[in-house]
């Protein structure tokens, strides 16, 4: 069908061409109108036996899609052009059936169909229908609804039920004068006057014995052959997903001025998924019960009832069951994804999906009319919704008509006319909540509620079922607004009636950022504690650097909770506006943890620059300065400027604030690196848990040669890292374990490595890595498994990193090899490297270490502060050396 806006945009209404917007979805009104014709057709066909429960089940069509991209939109629209021709586009045209009468019963299951009493719902949903269109008794289902609903909802009329859910507003209050109908029915049909007014179970026993007697006037009553099983039964839920067969035969009956094919509309399908798939076991059993009605089933899966897999766990499967919505031999590529010919994708379209469909909505002696450059800017801005290409489209046609040549830049924005579509049928308290939750990347109603400033969540919860949010249950917070019109509405809401101030703005995104941090400070949920520190981080960052927000208060505490296990997942703040740097403290703070972390993938002296960039702006607050000063000390000494970390730890330990231990194990640590092992050691018994006191112990020990003692320390720190659930710390004691293992027990170390590997592999820390590869590196020494190349690769990670302290560690390990192969040349030329890395008496122990290891008289250098005499420090490690060439001659 011709697009007759662009028909009227030009003066050359034959070379322009257009092609009809996606958005009218014409294929999916096709696909229903022909499913309703073969319906139709079955039905009255002679092969046709509503009782028959063995038969394939071909009435079902199912739509799934990514939420938010309108199937709900697209069912409600279905129910009102089957209710009313008028209802229906004009663009669909009238279907072959448009003489038949259709009764349309479009069901949300949102929320609902995951206990009995909403499954109930479904059931009075559609006999409620019924009692509208039909006006008339539907005996043996009505009866046994009554029984029904006297056993499972005593002294609760039906009629009050249905006033108090709502349904009385939608299908009238008929049922209920209905079903007391069918009991006058049953009891005049059976000649039993003294039932009237008795309880249902006394006239289900009197009808169910005249139908066991068969008697003419009960079976003409309730002729199904499965009614009087079905009034036997204890009336409990299990029972109810069968009534529909009752209800399924009755409709099969019904006169013919009274006949009506219901075509119910399941919407939400998704909501009926749970671990046992009972919910979706009384549904699917509901569908497969009443094949003279027709369904339509969106959500956002495809529907896997064709599944062989599924067996067990709901009634019906496979694909001899459901063969529409099975995949089959000569569909389609887009169908056989979709799953079936009867399974239809609905979902955004991706960025080839939308260059295609601009290039050929428009087009000019059969070429694209929109360029390419032009297509690529709409695409990128468009996030896939369908219809913001057509709006973009109409922008071109605008643009062309007054002459001009459209450019890239006249669509590098978003669309009024996209948010007063979207605003246009939310209430007040919608359209309010989502402008808040627009300013979240994902939210719970929780979060929007807060961030929106409302006590209820109502409008929230109203708001989450609107085709503009997608749901991800697996998400830490499920519910994303669509990327276009999330965009949008900040750009263009200047254009709306009810439009916001910047204060407004301003105050909304103060209560997100206070929600973001209740929820992290108060969470009793099902995320992992460090999943929700660091998505609230991202979150509150961003907000607080965007919205120029000055209450730190929670962001600080989550910084410092953040850098507590070593982890340094990615939090990607952006980079500031102005691009010279912090000029608020939410900048400061967002770039002082993107340092922090982006440390593992940057040179240290980065590192050390834009810390000290975040240090010179002021902007910070005291903690948050001292964590700053903390990470540019460890900057430094990984940079080797021994004195500068030094100065900076004792800066943050004299503070005596939350980084004090750590600044303490930072000056026993570089007491170490100086060779002051003493002063180290001493330091040790105040460090506690927060300063590592076990690691600490472990590299004392480790250079000293004292393996056991060393595993020990590192055996401990790990214990107490898993009792403190942190994975980070864990990983580095466990690597730490492989390394001292691997100086003296290869077989060990490599099991000690692997469990390394897969602690580390879900982390990001660099420097541990390399503590892993040098721990490799010293399992293998003496061997020919490439030793000096691998450390040759090492230590251009080491120099492309800035860890400067790594080398010396990485040439004694080669010295450790070359002194198992007995190499003396190459052991002489490594304590060379060695003297010259530790000229400036950083590491010197590593010196004579590298020296007692071939045996090689103690060369000149810094005197070293040993805990033991050094005579007793060279025999341990030549011991160690002797055993490893043991070890490696098979004992000889």
């Amino acid at each position: 069908m011709a697009d007759l806006r662009a028909l009227f945009s030009s003066n050359d209404p034959v070379g322009v061409g257009s092609s009809e917007a996606f958005t009218n979805r014409q294929r999916q009104w096709d696909a229903v109108a022909t499913a309703i014709e073969e319906h139709l057709r079955h039905i009255v066909s002679p092969g046709f036996d509503v009782e028959d429960l063995e038969a394939p089940r071909d009435h079902v069509l199912a739509f799934h899609g990514v939420g938010g991209i309108g199937k709900s939109t697209l069912l409600r629209k279905l129910e009102a052009s089957l209710a009313a021709a008028e209802q229906r586009p004009a663009q669909w045209g009238a279907p072959a059936w448009a003489g038949e009468k259709i009764l349309p019963v479009r069901i949300d299951l949102a929320r609902s169909a995951s206990t009995g009493a909403d499954f109930e719902r479904v059931v009075l949903t559609i006999r409620l229908a019924l009692a509208a269109a039909v006006g008339r008794p539907l005996l043996s289902f009505d009866l046994a609804l009554r029984r029904y609903w006297e056993a499972q909802h005593p002294g609760e009329p039906l009629e009050e039920y249905i006033k108090r859910t709502g349904l009385a507003g939608r299908f009238g209050r008929m049922l209920p004068q209905q079903i007391q109908g069918a009991v006058s029915e049953a009891i005049g049909a059976l000649e039993l006057p003294g039932l009237v007014g008795s309880a249902a179970g006394q006239l289900t026993t009197a009808l169910v014995g005249a139908l066991r007697e068969r008697r003419a006037k009960a079976r003409a009553l309730a002729g199904c052959a499965r009614t009087a099983a079905l009034l036997e039964a204890e009336p409990d839920l299990e029972a109810l997903s069968f009534y529909p067969h009752l209800l399924a035969w009755e409709i099969s009956r019904l006169p013919a001025k009274k006949a009506v094919v219901p075509v119910i509309l399941l919407d939400t399908f998704e909501d009926t998924g749970d671990r046992h798939r009972d919910a979706e076991r009384m549904l699917q059993r509901l569908v497969w019960l009443m094949p003279n009605c027709f369904f339509i089933i969106g959500g956002r899966n495809r529907l896997p009832w064709a599944d062989p897999a599924l067996q067990g766990q709901l009634d019906y499967t496979g694909p001899a069951a459901w063969p529409g919505l099975a995949p089959q031999a000569g569909q389609s590529a887009a169908a056989l994804a979709a799953g079936g010919p009867r399974q239809h994708l609905i979902g955004d379209f991706s960025e080839q999906d939308c260059d295609t469909y601009l290039a050929q909505r428009l087009t000019h002696d059969g070429h694209p009319l929109i360029g390419p450059e032009i297509r690529a800017v709409i695409t990128q801005r468009s996030h896939g919704l369908p219809l913001h290409l057509d709006l973009a489209v109409a922008r071109f046609l605008d643009i062309r008509r007054t002459g001009r040549t459209p450019a890239p830049a006249d669509f590098d924005h978003t669309f009024p006319a996209l948010i007063a579509r979207t605003l246009s049928d939310l209430t007040a308290d919608e359209r309010h909540v989502l402008r808040s939750a627009s300013l979240l990347d994902a939210f719970d109603l929780d979060l929007a509620t807060h961030a929106a400033g409302l006590a209820h969540q109502s409008a929230a919860r109203r708001l989450i079922d609107r085709p503009m949010i997608t749901e991800d249950p697996f998400a830490i917070w499920p519910y994303h607004l669509h990327g276009a019109i999330r965009s949008a509405l900040r750009a263009a809401d200047d254009h709306t009636e009810d439009r916001w101030t910047p204060a407004d703005w301003h105050r909304a995104a103060e209560r997100a950022l206070a929600a973001l941090g209740r929820q992290w400070q108060t969470a009793h949920t099902r995320i992992p504690g460090r999943a929700l520190l660091v998505a609230c981080l991202r979150q509150g960052l961003r907000l607080a650097r965007d919205h120029d927000l000055g209450d730190l208060t929670w962001l600080t505490d989550a910084a410092f909770a953040y850098i507590e296990d070593s982890v340094w997942e990615p939090l990607a703040p952006p980079t500031p506006a102005s691009g010279t740097g912090p000029d608020t403290p939410a900048d400061a703070l967002a770039e002082l943890l993107a340092a922090i972390a982006r440390r593992q993938h940057e040179h240290r002296e980065r590192t050390a620059e834009r810390l000290t960039t975040v240090l010179t702006t002021g902007l910070l607050p005291a903690a948050l300065t001292e964590l700053a000063l903390y990470y540019r000390a460890k900057a430094h000494k990984d940079l080797g400027r021994t004195d500068d970390a030094a100065h900076g730890m004792r800066q943050v330990a004299d503070a005596a604030g939350r980084l004090a231990p750590r600044a303490r194990r930072g000056l026993a640590t570089l007491a170490r690196i100086r060779g002051d092992f003493p002063t180290a050691l001493a330091a040790v018994p105040a460090l506690g848990w927060e300063g590592r006191h076990h690691r600490v112990l472990g590299h004392i020990h480790l250079p000293h040669g004292t393996i056991d003692r060393a595993v020990a320390a590192f055996t401990a720190a790990r214990a107490e890292a898993e009792h403190h659930n942190a994975a980070g710390e864990r990983a580095i004691a466990q690597t730490l374990l492989a390394l001292a293992w691997s100086f003296a027990d290869p077989a060990r170390a490599d099991d000690e490595l692997t469990l390394a590997h897969q602690l580390l592999e879900p982390l990001d820390q660099r420097a541990t890595t390399l503590y892993a590869g040098i721990a490799a590196l010293l399992r293998d020494a003496g061997t020919h498994h490439d030793v000096t190349a691998r450390a040759t690769v090492l230590h251009a990670e080491i120099t492309t990193s800035g860890l400067a302290g790594y080398a010396p560690l990485l040439e004694t390990a080669l010295a450790f090899h070359h002194a198992v192969r007995d190499a003396h040349d190459d052991l002489t030329a490594t304590i060379n490297h060695l003297r010259e890395m530790t000229a400036n008496g950083d590491y010197a122990y590593y010196l004579p270490i590298a020296a007692a290891m071939g045996n090689l008289p103690q060369p000149p250098g810094p005197a070293i502060a040993w805990l033991d005499d050094e005579h007793t420090v060279r025999a341990r490690w030549r011991a160690l050396v002797t055993a490893r060439q043991h070890h490696l001659h098979g004992g000889r």
